[in-house]
């Protein structure tokens, strides 16, 4: 969203968006204390991450990792400056999501009818009444009070389930996403099978479909090494906003095989290192891992430069930056 390149105390130009605390949290079985979930994701904020995926309005009973992010997106929306997204499967925790009052929803749309019956129980028809009921509700508040709507793009460059998905199909949800009511459509790989060129070619159809400025975030797995590869590829075709997860934590439980989400660490440093400002300080981001390594122990955290940390022509250009600035 625009309104993230303006917030905070310095400009940006790629938006680092964390989806940890719903992605994450969501793959893995330990469920994270509450108090915890809102130091992460304090933590984070405190560290520059201007946009947080808090959690997601599934009942407990299906996601118990994530009960409680009602109260999660309170804490959230008293952080200056941060925007507060959230996932909703469907219309009613669509409007449990603005209740709360999150700056962002998200609703996935697997591309692939087969994981959408999985992870939905719900065909694309279904799952397109349900956009256009969210639609309409956010229509109906004040202009002022009306959060971000995105449709996700799920299983976008193949599904493990039924295979490749063909690209006019893709292009058919994307233009009904856009005339239910949603404001963009991300682009999700949900299954890791992404590659730099089919990045490309997904993005450039995508956007002559449904407009350069529907088109502007990518969530990437890193399932066979091409996560950062494939971030590259997005940027050099035009994308802004990039998902990622502290430590590479998470994946899809409902997609065989499809673990391991970029690292955050990783991607900011890449990013900072090209000179592409993220408006995040590496060494506070480096912190935010004691409170998973304490409050999950058992589970493993992915990421290069957190064990071999910054180069000293790295530290010594950002403070040349800082000075600059």
């Amino acid at each position: 969203m625009a309104d993230n390149f303006k917030s905070g105390s310095r400009p940006i130009d790629i938006l680092v968006s964390e989806v940890g605390p719903r992605d994450g949290l969501q793959s893995i079985t330990p469920i994270m204390p509450m108090a915890a979930r809102k130091a992460w994701i304090s933590a984070e904020a405190a560290a520059g991450v201007r946009e947080i995926e808090v959690g997601s309005f599934v009942p407990a009973r299906i996601l118990p990792q994530l009960e409680g992010t009602a109260e999660v997106v309170a804490h959230a929306c008293s952080i200056p400056g941060l925007t507060v997204a959230a996932l909703v499967p469907n219309a009613r925790g669509a409007r449990d999501a603005i209740a709360a009052g999150a700056h962002k929803i998200t609703i996935p749309l697997s591309v692939s009818e087969t994981h959408s019956m999985r992870n939905l129980r719900r065909s694309h028809q279904q799952v397109l009444a349900e956009v256009a009921e969210i639609g309409a509700a956010i229509r109906a508040l004040p202009e002022g009070q009306r959060p971000h709507f995105e449709g996700s793009l799920s299983t976008a460059f193949g599904c493990t389930l039924e295979g490749a998905i063909p690209d006019a199909q893709i292009l058919r949800l994307a233009e009904a996403l856009m005339a239910a009511g949603c404001d963009e459509v991300g682009i999700a790989d949900t299954t890791g099978y992404a590659d730099p060129v089919a990045v490309k070619h997904l993005i450039r159809i995508l956007r002559d479909a449904v407009g350069e400025q529907a088109v502007q975030g990518i969530h990437l797995h890193n399932t066979r090494g091409l996560g950062l590869a494939n971030v590259l590829a997005a940027l050099d075709a035009g994308l802004t906003t990039v998902d990622s997860s502290l430590g590479g934590l998470g994946g899809c439980p409902f997609a065989p095989g499809a673990s391991g989400n970029i690292v955050t660490e990783d991607l900011v440093f890449m990013l900072e290192a090209m000179g592409l400002r993220t408006g995040i300080d590496l060494p506070k981001l480096f912190a935010v891992r004691e409170i998973l390594m304490q409050h999950l122990p058992d589970e493993p955290l992915y990421g290069f430069i957190p064990d071999a940390g910054l180069p000293l022509v790295f530290t010594a250009a950002a403070e040349r930056r800082k000075e600059a600035a």
